[in-house]
């Protein structure tokens, strides 16, 4: 017992016996040849962990899966495919941020492919392919939100006025509910949940013209949004006038049963030249008039982002700031009628 003790420090014999019984199922159960695995993912070539990785990301929407082929093939493949993961360092990532300066890649492209880069690469970390975090003090691109271009009340009823009784429907969603394109062409009847809440609960791919789960959502998830009696009377006057299919879809051409992007432009297009409007207005613009009819009377970012569907708020803090009525002021009228 004493000696037991001496040499490896343990009370007791059985304490010895027990980490040495915990010592041989760790070994049993953890394969021999890990590191050696390590080592050859560490090896294993940049392109070919993305492609791996890519279709393993089963909660992307379609759109998004495009989205992430693109940056890859316009931007991360050409510069980075070929380098094998364990060479992955900080100077590495800050190159590769240089090259696109150099190149004059737009800002919003820099983060979104610093972005997916970052989620590819770590990833790969976690797989033990890169010892290091090649991403410790890297300053990720700045992206300044370009100013955004609202409709005015007035340019949104001289659309509805130009416009067919199908996008008059998807310029009443999308100012009115926030709804992206995507969400619009799949406007259905069955959604109504309340005379006062819209239910979304998925999108119309715009270029296969199939249904797909929402952005930033997981299959089978949805999210409520206010649904002023503007819009519902839209809703319900469409589908008395045309009516819905069996599952209570509204929006349908004579080709397909969903609307597609070509088909919003075609519309879009010739609604803005008929109704004289010059301005650089596009279908996503009701989509920002949506958001600022909602901070300029009040309403919480919080809720804002919640009903627009984003990832998380600092998105829509970054795109609507200041669109919010100033904040400070408020808030000290407010603290004196309590004082």
């Amino acid at each position: 017992m004493g000696r037991q003790r001496e040499e490896t420090g343990f009370a007791t014999q059985q304490d010895a016996l027990d980490r040495l019984t915990k010592l041989y199922d760790e070994r049993r159960n953890t394969p021999r040849d890990q590191a050696e695995l390590k080592r050859r993912l560490g090896k294993q070539r940049f392109g070919e962990h993305a492609a791996s990785w890519i279709t393993r990301q089963r909660h992307y929407a379609d759109g998004s899966v495009r989205t992430v082929h693109q940056l890859l093939q316009s931007q991360i493949l050409p510069a980075l495919g070929s380098r094998r993961l364990y060479t992955f360092t900080p100077t590495v990532i800050d190159d590769f941020i240089m090259s696109m300066e150099e190149r004059n890649v737009g800002l919003a492209t820099q983060q979104n492919a610093f972005d997916t880069l970052k989620k590819i690469l770590l990833d790969a970390r976690r797989k033990g392919a890169i010892p290091e975090d090649p991403f410790d003090g890297v300053i990720a691109p700045g992206y300044i939100p370009r100013p955004v271009t609202i409709p005015t009340l007035d340019e949104i009823h001289a659309l509805k006025d130009a416009a067919s009784d199908g996008l008059r429907l998807l310029i009443d969603l999308m100012s009115g509910c926030g709804h992206r394109n995507g969400e619009a062409y799949a406007a259905n009847i069955e959604r109504v949940v309340a005379d006062d809440v819209y239910r979304i609960t998925e999108q119309i791919d715009g270029v296969k013209r199939t249904p797909s789960r929402l952005k930033h959502r997981k299959a089978g998830e949805f999210r409520e949004v206010p649904l002023p009696s503007v819009v519902r009377e839209s809703l319900l006057t469409y589908a008395k006038k045309y009516g819905a299919d069996s599952h209570g879809y509204l929006l349908r051409t004579q080709r397909s049963p969903y609307w597609a992007h070509t088909t919003l432009q075609y519309q879009w297009s010739a609604a803005r030249k008929r109704a004289g409007i010059t301005r650089k207005l596009n279908p996503y613009s009701l989509r920002h008039y949506f958001a600022s009819n909602c901070l300029s009377k009040g309403i919480p970012i919080t809720d804002v982002a919640e009903w627009m569907g984003h990832k998380n708020i600092i998105m829509t803090f970054k795109i609507y700031r200041h669109l919010m009525p100033a904040s400070i002021g408020r808030a000290a009228k407010a603290l004196n009628e309590s004082l």
